[in-house]
């Protein structure tokens, strides 16, 4: 049985949330999310909780369950409260700046690197190094994070390069005489 498909999925005052058939629709104060759930799940709102059941036991169904729930949750939170993900720019002339919407970096390249956000997502530069991205969308926020420090990733012999907050990179000795 899956511990986190028990848990119920609490929904704060000032959120909606709609069930129709498979689709769940949660509208809250920073926006609207919508996602269908697996066919093998059935969802349940009882006045400020929803809880998540299996139809049937097997594995794809006890698969989806947590999954499910953990979804579910992700979209209530980002309704509510949003997601930020911060990156740090590591390097020599390594810096970011806002060009209206759009992000533009320089990271040791021939020409600057210009980045779109994409819809639901903002961009932050509280300073030259550091890129906050915020969004309701947990799953576009971690991707549009994963996209720009693919760019230019941490490298082991002096660390240069886009890292996330708090990342640790394992360092490599360099060459010896």
């Amino acid at each position: 049985m899956s511990r986190i498909g028990k848990k119920t999925v609490a929904v704060p005052s000032g959120v909606t949330v709609t069930i129709d058939g498979q689709t769940v629709t949660v509208k809250g104060p920073k926006g609207q999310l919508a996602w269908t759930i697996a066919e093998e799940i059935e969802i349940k709102q009882d006045g400020g909780e929803l809880s998540l059941t299996i139809r049937a036991d097997n594995q794809r169904s006890r698969s989806m369950w947590g999954l499910s729930r953990t979804l579910v949750a992700n979209m209530v939170q980002g309704v509510t409260e949003g997601f930020e993900q911060t990156l740090e720019l590591v390097g020599v002339g390594y810096r970011a700046a806002l060009k209206g919407t759009a992000l533009s970096m320089q990271l040791g390249f021939s020409h600057d690197v210009d980045i779109p956000a994409p819809a639901g997502v903002t961009f932050a530069v509280p300073k030259q190094t550091e890129v906050k991205i915020a969004g309701i969308d947990k799953q576009l926020v971690g991707e549009t994070a994963a996209k720009i420090r693919r760019i230019r990733p941490p490298e082991p012999y002096k660390g240069k390069g886009v890292r996330y907050a708090g990342e640790k990179v394992r360092r490599k000795e360099g060459k010896k005489k």
